[in-house]
This record gives structure tokens, sequence and C-alpha cells, in this order.
């Protein structure tokens, strides 16, 4: 009698344990018998009939794949390595595990075939600027494939653009030029404007006299703030010149004994 007793509870127990299935919240159970697809448990405790039923766990959960490194050729003939990462998620739990043998596989190798064939359509400068752009159109050439394995590529991110050295380095001149440029453009408007504005000053200063005296009253103010022991009087250059030179004039004919007369009636002779 207690025989029999062991043997039913260990049938009961193997029973229970090849009978009773529990499917997480995020999970979806395929339900087989007999190799067909009857039905699809939602999460919790899922009962099946040992030796004939098989119940396939499927995960809802969006899954990060990161695309490896792609050797492509752009448009314009430019040699780039390109990594990306993709998220997709399981949509029909009945179709990832019917229509399709390996999802995380199928999806790698879809992904990497497209990501091979966009950037390849674009040149390096669409590349580099507009990876938004090509991060929306990967997803959309890809969910046309997926949505009959029941799988939705929800995004797709370019993570990596590696250049060779000499586009690099060939990169770094065109921005450095294009920096010298601007900077010169600015220096040149500046110019324009400091220009304009100085003949407009010189005008004013044309119409008042005084004006130019208080100028260079403000310059010798700010001369002296350095405690300069030499200042300098701004004079126009043409009569100092001319007045250097009847000074030394004058001195030469003195140091000849000439006098101021003399020296007329000399220059009337000659």
């Amino acid at each position: 009698m207690t025989l029999a007793i062991l043997v039913i509870l260990v049938i009961i127990v193997l029973w229970a344990a090849l009978s009773i299935r529990v499917v997480e919240q995020y999970q979806r159970g395929v339900l087989f018998r007999l190799g067909r697809v009857v039905a699809v448990r939602p999460p919790g405790l899922s009962l099946m009939t040992p030796l004939i039923d098989r119940l396939v766990k499927v995960s809802l959960r969006i899954t990060t794949m990161p695309i490896q490194s792609q050797g492509i050729i752009t448009k314009d003939n430019v040699s780039v390595d390109v990594s990306a990462v993709a998220y997709y998620q399981v949509t029909d739990p009945t179709n990832a595990v019917v229509a399709i043998e390996n999802v995380p596989a199928a999806i790698n190798q879809i992904a990497q075939t497209t990501l091979r064939k966009v950037v390849g359509q674009h040149v390096l400068d669409e590349i580099l600027a507009e990876t938004d752009r090509i991060n929306a159109t990967i997803p959309q050439i890809l969910d046309e494939v997926t949505k009959a394995w029941g799988v939705a590529v929800t995004l797709v991110e370019l993570k990596d653009i590696q250049l060779p050295e000499g586009l690099k380095r060939a990169i770094a001149r065109q921005a450095e030029a294009e920096r010298e440029k601007r900077a010169k453009i600015i220096s040149a408007e500046g110019e324009y404007l400091a220009a304009d504005f100085l003949s407009k000053a010189a005008d004013i200063m044309q119409q008042h006299p005084v004006m130019l005296q208080l100028r260079t009253l403000q310059t010798l103010a700010e001369i002296s703030v350095d405690k300069n022991s030499t200042v300098v009087f701004p004079a126009p250059l043409m009569t100092t010149i001319q007045e250097i030179g009847n000074f030394l004039e004058r001195e030469l004919r003195s140091s000849h004994g000439l006098g101021p007369q003399r020296s007329a009636e000399q220059e009337q002779g000659g």
C-alpha cells in the first residue's frame, strides 16, 4: 500500500513538472500540440499536456543589437568603416517562432546588409552631416522585411564612423582654412567700419577745429598715465620740416659770418 502511494506521488510530481509552465510578464508562450500552433499563452501559469504539447517562450522586450563595423565605399569613392546599433522588438510571437528560425541572427545579417546599402548611396559629407536622415531611413527599409517575421525594428543609430588618417588630416586642414577665411572676413569688416567712423570723425573735426585741440590734449593725458619721461607733441609734419630747415639755414650762415641781408643779396646776384 505504501509503495503504491509512493508511485502515485512520483507520477503526480512528474506530471506537474512536465505540464506546468510559468510565462513571465514580458513573455508570451506559443503552444504547439503535435507540431501545430494551437494557442498563444499569456503571462502567468500555463498548463500543457506532457509528451503532446510543447511551449515556446518568446520575449517581447526591446532587444539591443550592436552591428559590427562595416567597410563601406561611399558614393564619392571614399572608404569608411561604419558601426551601428539596432533596437528591435517582437510584435507577433507566432510568426517570430514559425516564420524565422533565429531572430537575432536574421536581424543582424539584414541590418548589416541594409547599413552598407544605405550608407553607400551617400557622399561622405552627407554621412557626416546628415546622420539623422540615414538613421531614419534604415529602419524603414528593415521593417519591410522583418514585418513578415513578426519583428519591428524600432531604431537604428550610426555609432561610429572611422575615416582614413589621410582624409582626417585633409578635413582638419579644410576646417582650419575655413576658420582663417572667417577671421580675415571679420577683420576686413572691422577695418571697413573703423574707416567709416574715422572718416565721419574727421569731417566733424574739420567743421570744429577746437575738437582737434581737445583730442590732442586727451592724447597727452593718456600718454602721461604711463609716467613716460618723453612727451611727443603732435604738429603738422610739413610745417615742422620747414621750420627745421630754416633753423639749420640760419645756423649755417651764422657759422660762416654771413648776415641775413648779405645772404639775400648773394642770392639775388646768383
